[in-house]
């Protein structure tokens, strides 16, 4: 059935003679507005007292209203001016999300002066910094910022130069404070905010590098806000309830620091920065915080549902809390198991009395990223949806399999300083190449939605000639083993039958005969050589950040991990079939 707090989306759909197929909604999304700064300015206008953004300090919260925000953006975005900041001057951020990250970020955009989240995990988890040298000299910042001075030493020392460095506390020698960057006089800003055009860039968002060096994706001021076009068009609940969100992921990556982060403030809501993380360690805060906000729209990676899910069990008043203003729940970063999708599927109806949306989504860092979207209820995991309206999706035949490719207004322009690499992520009729393979979820009616078939580029074929699809091979795996292993990594190309490395579940014992009796049966249920694993190596180490094996954002690069593990690959292969264990060097 229908759901009137979505969109009702009607389709042209074309196929070529060489079965490739086009697929668009018909009309164009309303335009809310030319920029984000625009939008906040009307709610600082209609609703000025209204929360915008709010943080834990202590035992209570510290609050930013669209009034108080609204000036902060000007106040601060004349500072960034009078530093001598620009378009060709941005700012670097390596901090996480916070109320001071979110105040420079937005004044950037008031003022024009592009910002860049990086990924925390460069500064904090690197030993080598690479990854954040080869930003910092990318972009050529004329100001850092780092909210913890101290935490951040080692970083900054890395990459400082001539930039100007600015933190919240804990400074360290030269630093700005960040209050010290706020000016009273702002006639600048604002002047700068009267002549911002579409095509001015408001932002750099690293890729993950899960397939290379991460590259800086050019944000532009229209392609960020064509995008939350889509997302009100799609999400029509928000224009008659502003979202309340509590929100934990990091805003270097685009699905928080673009879409959802800008739609919580284009439609008036409240974004509460979680600083919990779905980790043993870091889960406690986020209770904490969803024991106090009931959330109306929230999102998580599979691994954080299964957390929150087992603590609804262990906590009724805090489900109770959970579902009581729920409009729609959402994942993505990696496949979710049917029996976590029973779980609160069917957790939501006996809490609320009625379905609540669960659903996931298919973008990316190049496009805005809102692109495709499910918003029908499904019986399970997986359907991505159909394109947004604006978005055109092309599907081009490749092996066996649809490969996407996408065109609309919230398409990059391309990468800064990398004009071959922004030449080639376009097609000959300028589709942006996702390099993913969908796959209809109903192949005779193309509006029922898709489902991911995994990265083209990763499937091999065996020595038999036999292709592996495997994206969905090995999320079947790691669904089989039922948390017991993090990750998996096909390996078999050229090879006679195929073999996995496995990366063992964080905070969990490891049991050899467990994990051997789910490899059995897994290979058990294998249709052909394509589809059986009869052979495994459990890996010693976690894949690496510094050698590319892992992205900031915990998705693995599989050539990386072959690559960079000749041994394991050979023990693999080594001998009788079955589950191995990495040797500890001698």
């Amino acid at each position: 059935m229908e759901n009137a707090s979505f969109w009702l989306p009607q389709f042209d759909i074309e196929t070529r003679p060489d079965g490739t197929v086009l697929m668009a909604q018909r009309g164009t999304a309303p335009r809310l507005a030319d920029t984000i700064a625009a939008r906040i300015g009307h709610w600082a206008r209609e609703a000025p007292d209204r929360v915008a953004l709010a943080e834990r300090v202590g035992a209570g919260w510290r609050r930013v209203t669209y009034a108080q925000l609204w000036q902060a953006m000007r106040r601060i975005g004349a500072g960034l001016l009078a530093r001598g900041l620009g378009q060709d001057r941005p700012v670097l951020i390596l901090s996480e999300n916070s109320i001071d990250h979110a105040l420079l970020a937005l004044a950037g955009q008031y003022a024009g002066v592009p910002t860049a989240a990086v990924s925390t995990a460069f500064s904090l988890v690197s030993q080598t910094h690479d990854k954040l040298i080869g930003a910092a000299q990318l972009l050529r910042p004329g100001l850092i910022y780092a909210g913890d001075g101290a935490r951040y030493a080692p970083a900054l020392s890395a990459i400082a130069g001539e930039a100007v460095v600015v933190n919240s506390i804990n400074p360290v020698p030269g630093a700005l404070p960040f209050e010290d960057l706020a000016q009273d006089d702002i006639t600048a800003a604002d002047t700068a905010f009267a002549g911002l055009t579409g095509d001015m860039v408001a932002k750099y968002l690293f890729t993950s590098g899960s397939t290379g060096s991460p590259k800086a994706v050019i944000n532009t001021h229209d392609m960020i806000a064509r995008n939350q076009d889509m997302v009100a068009d799609c999400f029509r609940f928000l224009a008659r309830r502003p979202p309340v969100v509590v929100d934990w992921a990091p805003w270097s990556h685009t699905a928080s620091g673009n879409k959802v982060f800008h739609m919580v403030l284009c439609h008036g809501g409240t974004f509460h920065i979680d600083a919990g993380k779905p980790t043993p360690t870091g889960f406690a805060e986020t209770l904490r915080n969803l024991r106090e906000v009931a959330p109306t729209w929230y999102f998580n990676v599979p691994a954080g549902w299964q957390m929150l899910l087992d603590a609804f069990h262990n906590d009724p008043a805090l489900a109770r809390r959970f579902f009581a203003d729920m409009d729609m729940m959402m994942y993505a970063g990696a496949g979710m198991a049917q029996h976590l999708w029973d779980g609160l599927t069917q957790m939501a109806q006996q809490v609320t009395g009625h379905d609540v949306l669960l659903t996931t989504a298919l973008g990316a860092t190049e496009t805005g990223p809102f692109a495709l979207m499910c918003t029908t209820p499904q019986p399970g995991p997986g359907n991505i949806g159909v394109p947004a309206r604006g978005v055109t999706l092309k599907l081009v035949p490749n092996q066996d399999k649809l490969e996407a490719r996408l065109k609309s207004p919230s398409i990059t322009p391309g990468y800064l300083g990398a004009a071959q690499a922004s030449a080639e992520m376009l097609d000959d009729e300028g589709f942006y190449c996702l390099g993913d393979a969908l796959r209809p979820a109903d192949p005779d009616d193309l509006t029922k939605g898709f489902l991911f078939d995994g990265r083209v580029a990763e499937n091999f074929k065996l020595a038999t000639g036999t292709w592996v699809a495997v994206g969905a091979l090995r999320a079947r795996l790691v669904d089989h083993f039922g948390g017991l292993i993090r990750d998996a990594v096909i390996v078999g190309e050229g090879r006679d039958e195929l073999g996995a490395l496995l990366f063992p579940a964080e905070g969990r014992a490891v049991d050899p005969q467990a994990l051997a009796e789910r490899l059995d049966s897994f290979a058990a249920t294998a249709t052909g050589s394509a589809t059986r694993i009869p052979r495994a190596v459990l890996l010693r180490d976690p894949p690496d950040l510094d050698r590319g094996e892992v992205t900031d954002k915990g998705s693995i690069n599989a050539r990386a991990v072959i690559r960079h593990r000749p041994d394991a690959v050979a023990l693999l292969y080594e001998g009788a079939r079955g589950l191995k264990l990495e040797k500890t060097p001698a």
